[in-house]
């Protein structure tokens, strides 16, 4: 039986615009497409194991996503401070 989440998304047509906005763009980065895709579809009543299955995911992180964008709104799918130290050396640029 598919588990149905407590968090029910309802957006604003604002957050509808920006979120198909961010979805359809294709330079930003993947996870910020991935994130607007995931609210927009459950948004559409989509539950999260639906969600995950046409993106490709995992059912963790559509609700994780859902979650943060349920409390936070447009504000919650940014990303946060990581916590541990901060890198020692800058990524490498070449080989």
């Amino acid at each position: 039986m598919p588990r149905s989440s407590p968090y029910v998304i309802h957006l604003s047509a604002e957050e509808a615009q920006e979120l198909s906005r961010l979805a359809a763009k294709y330079t930003l980065p993947y996870f910020e497409v991935q994130r607007a895709k995931m609210i927009l579809m459950a948004a559409q009543g989509m539950g999260n194991d639906a969600i995950a299955a046409r993106l490709d995911t995992r059912r963790e992180v559509v609700s994780l996503w859902r979650k943060r964008f349920f409390k936070d709104r447009l504000a919650g799918l940014e990303e946060r401070a990581r916590p541990g130290r901060p890198r020692a050396f800058p990524p490498r640029t070449h080989r």
